[in-house]
């Protein structure tokens, strides 16, 4: 990889940060105007119709051998969607943020458990370190704020279905993955945002709109940065959407997040990276 290469790559993802952080921000401001089940289904809504010029024609849907698979993976996804959503809603940005940072230690944590892989000692204490960090954000006490579970259940549920994908890909390839998910998910979004469903004014709406552009863009700019560069030296980088949401998250809404958050950050980023290493098995 030349330093060119790198930089474009590095600045591709520090891009994609933004854009994470300013979908964040869009969910603040439609908290309490438009129900999180209400924005899940549009975001699937807009995410399809992003890539459905680009699957028709292109993607044999039928070939797939994962079939109600592909359901409940979407219904995970829009899960774990809105789980973000409702923690982004209510609780500190920067914390919620960091929370979503541990999906890669449950990750570990899973494949050990249900797939039987190894878990070295470095792995391990990575994971150990990561709950420890969890415990900094998440202050159990006096201080605890309830919403925050949500971010973390959104990390489980992330991480569940980075299982599942391990297993489906192994008989399926990335574009079908990726069309199968956008497909299965927008008519369960509507089916699960029926109950508390309120139409979005015309602002909301483009609130919306964009989103669902900001989202597909995201996703196009990390594939092609990982499409540059080496996971090892871009992985640490997606850590940039902590400092981009805290900058955001003062500049709408004047939150400051408070020291504790950047300490268990710190702690969470440094035992994903120690995680990574290959230490062990």
């Amino acid at each position: 990889m030349s330093r060119r290469t790198g930089r474009a790559a590095a600045g591709l993802m520090l891009a994609a940060a933004v854009l994470a952080g300013l979908d964040a921000v869009i969910v603040r401001l439609l908290a309490g105007q438009v129900h999180p089940l209400v924005i899940g289904f549009f975001r699937a809504l807009f995410g399809l119709l992003a890539v459905l010029p680009w699957a028709i024609g292109r993607v044999n849907l039928r070939a797939s051998p994962w079939r109600w698979m592909h359901v409940l993976r979407a219904g995970l996804k829009l899960a774990s969607l809105v789980a973000v959503f409702v923690a982004f809603a209510h609780a500190p940005l920067a914390d919620a943020m960091a929370l979503t940072f541990t999906m890669p230690l449950l990750v570990t944590l899973g494949a050990w458990a249900f797939l039987g892989e190894s878990v070295g000692p470095g792995r391990l204490l990575g994971v150990i370190g990561g709950f420890a960090g969890i415990l900094v954000i998440v202050r159990p006490g006096a201080d605890f704020d309830p919403w925050l579970l949500f971010a973390l259940g959104g990390a489980v549920l992330t991480a569940i279905i980075q299982l599942m994908l391990r297993h489906m890909s192994h008989a399926d390839t990335t574009e079908r993955l990726v069309a199968w998910n956008l497909i299965a998910m927008a008519p369960l979004g509507l089916l699960a945002a029926l109950p508390v469903w309120g139409t979005p004014s015309r602002e909301q709406l483009a609130l919306l709109a964009l989103q669902g552009a900001i989202g597909a863009l995201n996703m196009t700019l990390i594939t092609r940065a990982y499409g540059l560069a080496d996971v090892s030296f871009l992985a640490p980088l997606d850590f940039l959407r902590l400092p981009v949401v805290g900058i955001l998250a003062w500049l709408f809404f004047a939150e400051l997040a408070p020291v504790s958050t950047w300490i268990g950050a710190a702690v969470i980023v440094a035992s994903v990276l120690l995680s990574m290493r290959r230490t062990g098995p």
